[in-house]
């Protein structure tokens, strides 16, 4: 679906058959123009979102910082300027999707923050713990954080996991299967929730194991059993599951990969985020 058309549709649950308030006071020849303010610190994602919302409606904007670009509380990071009336129908949605893409965003760019501090090459990646409708946005947040955005459908990668298993055999048998049936190309990922599993997934050809919901110590076992086998140096590493930003730099010492937290795009919080509107006298 293209961006415009979803954009369409979050205006459409929100202006249902029109604005009665907006209809009833305002003047449909009434000019505005307004400011989004960032209250709080906040690394700013949505801003080209937000000036396609507004052509929707026959507005226009100007970004006035870029996406991915860090600003202090107070900055204006975007003008708007068109009818007054379709300033007010466009304002709810416009604030909500430019504060949620920004919390991700600013929430994404911490961790990454923490990586870089604590001298580590590993990227920080979202999950698919997003919410419906909202994915290509948030997922797009991710990435102007500084993140990894990981899969972003069912159909990017094989990602084998304990319910697969549960339903189609062992490690060893279902990365088989899985490279009988999917083009060469295709990276086969291997969730393992102890050291044993993650040595069989690495033995039975897997492009990256996921070490799921360990400890630090028990990630740092399984790398070093990866280690030991000679199976370290062809896969790579991730690491996902009850990872916060307390005890990132725990996990940023055990020598993976990938981080994959998916907390940045479940459970960010909004950027406070204000526009006022002021009418253009004739």
């Amino acid at each position: 679906m293209l961006i415009e058309e979803m954009l369409e549709k979050f205006l459409d649950e929100d202006i249902g058959y029109g604005d009665i308030t907006t209809d009833a006071l305002v003047d449909s020849r009434t000019k505005a123009t307004g400011q989004v303010v960032s209250k709080e610190r906040a690394v700013i994602a949505g801003l080209s979102e937000s000036i396609k919302l507004l052509k929707i409606l026959n507005c226009e904007g100007k970004s006035k910082v870029r996406d991915g670009q860090e600003v202090p509380a107070g900055t204006i990071v975007l003008e708007l300027d068109g009818s007054g009336s379709s300033l007010l129908k466009v304002e709810r949605v416009l604030l909500n999707l430019l504060s949620h893409m920004s919390g991700v965003a600013t929430a994404t760019a911490e961790l990454v923050s923490i990586a870089k501090k604590n001298g580590s090459s590993a990227r920080i990646a979202c999950t698919r713990k997003t919410l419906p409708g909202l994915r290509y946005f948030e997922k797009r947040a991710v990435e102007l954080g500084g993140g990894d955005t990981h899969r972003l459908r069912l159909d990017d990668a094989v990602l084998i996991k304990d319910n697969h298993l549960r339903l189609a055999g062992s490690i060893t048998e279902s990365v088989r299967k899985a490279k009988a049936k999917v083009s060469f190309t295709t990276k086969i990922e291997v969730e393992a929730t102890s050291p044993n599993q993650a040595v069989e997934a690495a033995q039975a050809g897997a492009d990256i194991v996921l070490l799921d919901n360990m400890t630090p110590q028990e990630v740092k076992n399984s790398v070093i059993r990866l280690e030991a086998k000679k199976l370290r140096g062809r896969l790579l590493i991730e690491v996902s599951g009850g990872i916060t930003r307390d005890n990132l730099a725990s996990y940023l010492k055990t020598g993976v990969d990938v981080i994959s937290v998916g907390s940045i795009t479940h459970s960010a919080k909004s950027i406070d985020m204000s526009l006022d509107l002021h009418s253009v006298k004739k």
